[in-house]
Order: structure tokens, then sequence, then C-alpha cells
């Protein structure tokens, strides 16, 4: 009886129950991983004042894209309220693609708007071992001028609202340019306290040296969505 009972089961094997796939009633959608994002950082919008006369001083960025592949757009530049004097003020659009886990590689245009000059722009940035912010770019202008760029920031939480962010920004030129002065170097170093009232929303003050004008004092703002 029992040979019998194990024949019959041989001849018809168990199946193993259907899976349901990711459209079936019931069951999660798949992982939505090409989603297209977009960023907007008013990171320096501040008024200056030193030895010099009273200065507004911007700097702004956002992208728009995905996890690979991104449009940057940025732009900076210090005006004298008042006189309607700039200084390089400048607006740059960059394709960017993801290099590593924490480093993009960008490449497109920067035109500077006094003097007016377009420039070709590589570069690379991204976040460094210790979450320090860097970037490096070379720029190469339609007249044959060479410059290059390097940034470097870093959040230090003092508690969960309050940060100090030292800041530097360091240009150099192959050629002396009209707005730089003396030499072929220009820069801008800082330390700024910010409180953070909302993650979106902070004020900040600090104190700034650059090339040509010396220490100020800033106050300002900080915007992000």
């Amino acid at each position: 009886m029992m040979c019998a009972l194990l024949s019959l089961i041989a001849l018809f094997p168990a199946r193993a129950p259907a899976q349901q796939g990711p459209t079936q009633p019931g069951w999660p959608r798949p992982v939505e991983d090409r989603r297209i994002f977009a960023f907007g950082l008013l990171d320096q919008a501040e008024i200056r004042v030193g030895d010099a006369l009273p200065a507004y001083r911007w700097k702004a960025e956002g992208w728009y894209g995905g996890d690979l592949n991104r449009l940057w757009l940025r732009t900076e530049g210090l005006v004298i309220p008042g006189t309607g004097e700039t200084d390089e003020p400048e607006v740059q659009a960059l394709y960017s693609r993801a290099a590593t886990a924490y480093f993009d590689l960008q490449a497109g245009v920067r035109y500077d708007f006094h003097p007016s000059r377009p420039w070709l722009a590589v570069g690379v940035e991204g976040l460094a071992p210790m979450y320090f912010e860097i970037g490096a770019f070379g720029f190469v202008s339609t007249e044959g001028r060479y410059a290059a760029r390097l940034e470097a920031s870093y959040d230090m939480r003092l508690t969960q609202h309050l940060i100090l962010q030292p800041q530097a920004e360091l240009n150099l030129y192959a050629q002396s340019e009209p707005s730089v002065g003396r030499g072929h170097s220009e820069g801008d170093w800082g330390l700024r306290l910010r409180y953070e009232l909302q993650r979106e929303v902070a004020p900040y003050i600090g104190y700034v040296r650059a090339t040509g004008v010396g220490g100020m004092l800033v106050t300002g703002l900080r915007l992000w969505r």
C-alpha cells in the first residue's frame, strides 16, 4: 500500500506556488531610483563692513537632475551700494556627472560681466574625508587666458542649530587681471557663525578677509530648499 502511494506521488510532483510579479495587486512598486530632483542654495547674501565702503556680497547655486547627471547653475559677485560698482559678477552653467559616491566631474561655461569675458570651465567638486566640501576648477577664456579656482568649507556643528563655518576661496590667473590689482591671485577667507531657525533659513554673522580690501565684519542670511 505504501509503495503504491509513493509511486502515485512521484507521478504528480508538487509545484511551488506561483510568485507574484511586482505589478500584482498588493505588492509594492519597484524602487524609484531614477527620479528627478531640484536643489537651490543662497549660500551668501551678506553686507560687508570694513575700512572700505560697505559692500553687498552674494553667492548662490542650484542643480536639476538625478543621482548621476545634473545641470548646475552658479552665480557670485560683490556690489557697492550707492556707486553701482560691481566686483567680478559671474554666472556658470555646468554639466555634472557623478564620478564616485562623493565626487562629481563638471564641465561647462562661465561668463564674467566685469570685465565681459566668457570662459570654458572644467573641474571636480565633492565631499572629502572629515566632511570637508572642496572644489577645484580650471578656466580657459576665448582670449587665451587661463585661470584656476580652489574652494573649501567645513561645517562645525556646535549645537543642533548653531554652526561655525570656515571658508576659503583662492583664484589664480596666468596673466595679470585688472580686477586683481597686483599679482596674479586673489583670495577670500571667512569664518561665519550661523543659527538655523529652520534647516532652510539661517541668519549669520562673521569675519572675512579679501585681497586688496582687508578684514571686514559681515552679517547675512543663508537660504536653501
